[in-house]
């Protein structure tokens, strides 16, 4: 049984079942998308960064007030499985659980934005991070700052808090 993760920021991991390549097919990466900016724009969390890998997804949140961060990964797995299943086809999403990294300070937070930007390069799927579509490195993504005092953190934020690292 997890514990109740506490409040910060985290670099979140989450597979599709049978690590099934779901996001190779436009509409169920963009159907993800619609998802997980439906609970950003409801407070549920603060998105920082984000890729859609073939079969499975890194993100970087900080849950909203009062949000665990098993309440985050749950309303994102459970809400798009429930949208996956009445718009494509019913049937298991996910592979259960997660895996989840509390981020210490600045220099921690811009090391998970690039390791998530550099994940499709590193897996020879484009040559530049902002060449993929399904990553916050690419244009056109709203994201959020991470806070130069981040309210649900213990942790002094660094230098490059409150800056929206792209790269």
């Amino acid at each position: 049984m997890r514990r109740i993760s506490p409040a910060g920021t985290y670099f979140v991991t989450f597979s599709t079942g049978q690590r099934r390549q779901l996001f190779t097919v436009d509409s169920y990466a963009r159907l993800f998308l619609k998802i997980l900016y439906t609970y950003e724009r409801e407070g549920i969390y603060r998105l920082h960064a984000f890729v859609l890998m073939p079969e499975h997804v890194h993100l970087l949140v900080t849950p909203g007030p009062n949000v665990a961060l098993e309440k985050v990964v749950q309303r994102i797995k459970g809400g798009y499985s429930r949208a996956f299943g009445l718009t494509f086809r019913p049937g298991e999403v996910w592979q259960r659980g997660f895996t989840d990294h509390r981020v210490r300070d600045a220099e921690d937070f811009g090391q998970h934005v690039r390791y998530i930007h550099q994940n499709p390069v590193k897996r020879g799927l484009v040559q530049q991070e902002d060449e993929y579509r399904w990553c916050s490195a690419s244009a056109g993504f709203r994201l959020d700052t991470w806070p130069v005092h981040d309210p649900y953190s213990e942790d002094a934020a660094g230098s490059l808090a409150g800056a929206n690292l792209r790269r």
